[in-house]
């Protein structure tokens, strides 16, 4: 069952496009990348989804009852409110009730990992506890419908795989739209890709739908030095890339198989450290498909 529909949906700025009859759909309970270079159009499709922003044209299906949270890119805080204010607020403003709303903004915080900073002001928070407290404050009212407009861009590396761990739990009763440009954690939690290109949607599918259409398979040799990597590519017995210890072997065309690297491999002292099959990551695809379209 899907909990959003966009038809057509259309945002012009004194004639310019900022998006162009972009459409999809969100099945209950999936997470969804929304993708795209600075500028084409992600952060304008979130804020009309959320209702900040009045389309130009097509529409927009949801339900309201289901409730919505947003997390914009920047988001904004009262540097004079403690977390578990600035939540309850947050939380009262959604529509949850007195005693109700201290409750769940407690139990959001400590969710988000704030546990311990409740009642310290807002205005002392880095920027990672600013990030994890602009999430909690978008789910304090527990929406079935989450916007979220890089929700990890503030994070470091070890941040980042916290907030997508959490998000990942939220997807047992929880839609999630976000946009990212780190495409390594799309890959870890995404259900469905949607890339952005200049306002326009270019490419749409579920992760594995995206990279059979962009495969690209290829076989990996790693050499123990560049040296034998050279001599290796200097045989010239079928077409490859070299960078610098690596060298990869496409796996269509005129490429060999598996099974004929190996046997190459197996009666030569070629200074091998190991081989395996490789296909476009998901960075090599946004990069082809915003290249490309």
């Amino acid at each position: 069952m899907n909990l959003l529909e966009v038809k057509g949906l259309t945002k012009s700025y004194k004639g310019n496009l900022a998006v162009d009859r972009v459409s999809f759909a969100l099945e209950e309970r999936t997470a969804t990348a929304l993708i795209g270079p600075n500028g084409s159009g992600k952060t304008t499709t979130l804020s009309m989804i959320a209702g900040l922003l009045k389309e130009s044209g097509g529409s927009i299906q949801r339900d309201f009852k289901s409730g919505v949270g947003f997390l914009p890119q920047y988001p904004q805080f009262f540097p004079w409110l403690s977390a578990l204010e600035f939540t309850e607020m947050a939380a009262q403003i959604s529509g949850v009730d007195g005693k109700k709303a201290r409750q769940q903004s407690i139990r959001t915080l400590e969710f988000v990992g704030l546990g311990s900073a409740v009642n310290k002001k807002t205005g002392t928070f880095s920027g990672g506890m600013r990030q994890r407290l602009g999430l909690a404050q978008a789910i304090v009212h527990q929406p079935k419908l989450l916007l979220l407009d890089e929700p990890v861009s503030a994070l470091d590396p070890t941040g980042r795989r916290e907030i997508m761990d959490l998000l990942k739990s939220l997807q047992q009763d929880t839609t999630i739209l976000y946009s990212t440009h780190i495409l390594n954690d799309a890959e870890k939690m995404t259900d469905q890709l949607l890339f952005l290109k200049e306002g326009k949607l270019v490419e749409q599918g579920s992760l594995s739908e995206v990279k059979s259409r962009y495969a690209e398979p290829r076989i990996r040799l790693r050499f123990e030095t560049e040296q034998a990597a050279a001599r290796f590519e200097d045989r010239k017995l079928w077409p490859m890339n070299r960078d610098r210890n690596v060298i990869a072997l496409p796996l269509s065309g005129e490429g060999p198989t598996m099974q004929q690297v190996l046997a190459v491999l197996a009666n030569e002292e070629s200074g091998i450290a190991g081989v395996d099959r490789q296909s476009a990551s998901l960075e090599e695809i946004f990069l082809k498909v915003a290249g490309n379209k």
